[in-house]
């Protein structure tokens, strides 16, 4: 029978699932087929699979998440045709200062994970509930946990440590970085791409509805934009990013939000859904930059503002770096807004950073122009494939 292994990547109203043959070694960096669930919690709930269109599905309202991951198991288990899971790989998000390789979960591991919900509620805990179920469900079924912020542990000391008191850092209080599954897949893709350019000073940038950078030398995180928490850094779509604190103690304070209700702010009401009132896409805000009064203003400033931040942010990584070789864009709207790319790079021109605007349109692996001092690439990230390529090893081991 077919060894394969399933990867879950559990967000707070979807997951997407991947199925991976595990028989070869190295792991195919293609699923045999992957899919998702969409809309959990929603009017409205889909699914949709390789080969398959997406359809409504009914849903248990007071279970809405072991409803989804039931279905994932059944389509999963209907296609099998003799072969057989032999681990499920998870995307967990944090993993404290206690988890950086990836793990095998039992009951001990599990409630460790819990103890971080607080710096990532947005996908630590919707993936312990999968883990949970499964956990009680399926006990005798390997499960390994693969952290987004395992790949930043390479940064310096004064890349992780926050200018609090010093028992803040012996108590876990850092500068974790995420996206991490993300960047591992880009230091292995831009080393086949690149060669030694993507061994020297590079940048990515991963943009999606989170959105960091990365600053890696020899391929791996010296430094990155997101730190305690999934807040920082960059302006994202519903998430602020980086924001002076006093302006969080005035809102408390003075407009009294509770600590529920900034957090809901924080996580759900900001970035380029507030600022614009529009959309958290910037393909959606940018159709309405014409439009007269205050929502063409809104929406301008908006993705002016977002822009901004990701051409500062690249500013600080080109310093710390000591110049810039290589940038690179991945994730949703890095692989597929050529206009936020153009103008994101328009404003490094000082660094040297030339387009050619048909490579660009193009979404081409390389988007710089021939006589451009940076090289700019834009690359399909696979965080699917990098968790099951871990679970494996943990199978090995």
């Amino acid at each position: 029978m077919t060894p394969l292994i399933l990867v879950l990547n559990c967000g707070s109203s979807s997951i997407k699932f991947a199925v991976f043959d595990a028989t070869a070694d190295p792991l195919p960096r293609q699923p045999l087929w992957n899919g998702k669930v969409q809309g959990i919690g929603g009017p409205t709930p889909d699914f949709g699979e390789t080969g398959v269109a997406p359809f409504a599905i009914p849903f248990d309202a007071s279970h809405p998440y072991r409803s989804a991951l039931a279905l994932i198991r059944q389509r999963v288990g209907a296609r099998l045709d003799g072969r057989h899971i032999v681990a499920v790989a998870h995307r967990v998000v944090h993993g404290g200062h206690r988890y950086f390789e990836p793990t095998r979960i039992d009951a001990g591991v599990l409630a460790d994970l819990r103890s971080y919900v607080p710096l990532a509620p947005l996908h630590q805990p919707f993936a312990l509930e999968a883990i949970e179920i499964l956990l009680r469900e399926s006990p005798e079924l390997p499960q390994v946990a693969c952290f987004d912020t395992g790949f930043h542990r390479t940064m310096p000391a004064v890349e992780q440590i926050l200018p609090l008191p010093w028992d803040a850092w012996q108590r876990g209080l850092r500068r974790y970085g995420f996206h991490g599954l993300s960047y591992a897949f880009m230091a292995t893709a831009l080393a086949e791409r690149h060669g030694d350019a993507a061994r020297g000073r590079t940048i990515v940038a991963h943009l999606g509805s989170g959105a960091s950078l990365c600053a890696m030398r020899n391929l791996e995180s010296v430094a990155t934009t997101m730190g305690f928490s999934a807040l920082d850094g960059l302006m994202m779509g519903t998430r602020t990013g980086a924001i002076d604190p006093g302006a969080l103690l005035y809102l408390m304070e003075i407009e009294k939000l509770s600590l529920e209700e900034l957090g809901n702010l924080l996580y759900h009401r900001c970035g380029l859904l507030g600022v614009s009132g529009v959309s958290a896409e910037p393909r959606v805000i940018v159709k309405h930059e014409g439009d007269d009064g205050e929502p063409g203003e809104r929406a301008r400033l908006a993705l002016a503002l977002y822009v901004r931040r990701i051409v500062r942010e690249i500013g600080a990584m080109a310093a710390v770096l000591g110049g810039l070789d290589l940038l690179v864009f991945t994730a949703g709207v890095g692989e597929h807004n050529a206009f936020v790319r153009e103008r994101v790079c328009r404003d490094l021109a000082f660094l040297g950073v030339m387009l050619d605007p048909g490579r660009n349109d193009a979404d081409s692996p390389v988007i710089s122009a021939d006589d451009s001092r940076v090289i700019v690439g834009v690359e399909p990230t696979n965080e699917e494939w990098i968790a099951a390529r871990d679970a494996a090893a943990v199978l090995r081991d």
